[in-house]
């Protein structure tokens, strides 16, 4: 047999997966400053070049802010879900894909959501009260139709980051919040434009929400579904859901 040669990793990949690896187990937190570049390099016993490149590589990554300057060094950042959602609306604009085809996504996930924060047995100290916050916050905001409808979206992504599965909650909640960034500015729109019943549609948004939580606090994992089914289509097809030629813009959630 032909002796296959093994490409050996560089020096920097190796630095920035162990940087990596001490950032998702939590050695090196959120905020904290990375060693100085010297001191990285006597660590690891490579020149500023590998260093500098392996930074370059976590913070394309976005596990790091790096600073620049002689000394170098870096800041660390969490994965989080908002860059989750900022790659698949790049994904979803490259695809050219239909602002229709994103809510139909989010009909069919986010129901699902709602049923298991209503199957959770610690809801009612946990789910129900985030969920009441925003609905107090709401109720608040009647008026302010943008600011409303912030409260509004924020309560579908405090719902789907409460359902207890952590990986429906990141992508569902990406997914979530690269919708809500269109429907915000689809508010913005029409509220520069001087619509008048976008606020008597969210007010009716409102009323599902509190039926939604009651449901949850209940229990009623098939009733939560269901309410939260008929919101969502019925709040999707007032902002313009249906409009085929609205496609999904990255720029919205950068």
């Amino acid at each position: 047999m032909r002796q296959r040669q093994m490409r050996q990793p560089r020096l920097a990949e190796m630095v920035s997966d162990d940087l990596r690896e001490e950032i998702l187990a939590g050695r090196l937190r959120q905020g904290e400053s990375l060693p100085r570049q010297e001191d990285l390099m006597a660590r690891f016993n490579v020149s500023g070049p590998s260093v500098r490149e392996a930074l370059r590589i976590l913070e394309t990554e976005g596990l790091v802010t790096v600073r620049r300057g002689n000394v170098g060094g870096g800041t660390v950042h969490l994965p989080t879900s908002a860059r989750v959602a900022y790659t698949l609306a790049l994904v979803l604009e490259a695809e050219r894909a239909p602002l229709t085809d994103l809510g139909s996504a989010v009909l069919e996930l986010e129901p699902i959501c709602a049923a298991l924060c209503a199957g959770r047995e610690d809801r009612s100290a946990t789910v129900v009260p985030a969920l009441r916050d925003v609905l107090a916050e709401q109720r608040e905001m009647t008026g302010d139709t943008p600011a409303f409808n912030h409260a509004a979206r924020r309560f579908h992504e405090v719902l789907v980051d409460g359902c207890g599965n952590a990986t429906l909650a990141l992508v569902v909640g990406g997914l979530e919040q690269v919708w809500s960034r269109h429907e915000e500015e689809w508010v913005r729109e029409a509220s520069a434009a001087g619509a008048q019943t976008a606020q008597e549609a969210f007010d009716a948004g409102l009323r599902d929400h509190e039926k939604l939580v009651d449901a949850i606090e209940a229990g009623d994992a098939a009733r939560a579904a269901r309410i939260a089914s008929r919101h969502l289509d019925a709040t999707q097809r007032y902002t313009g859901r249906e409009d085929a030629a609205r496609r999904v813009r990255s720029r919205l959630v950068r």
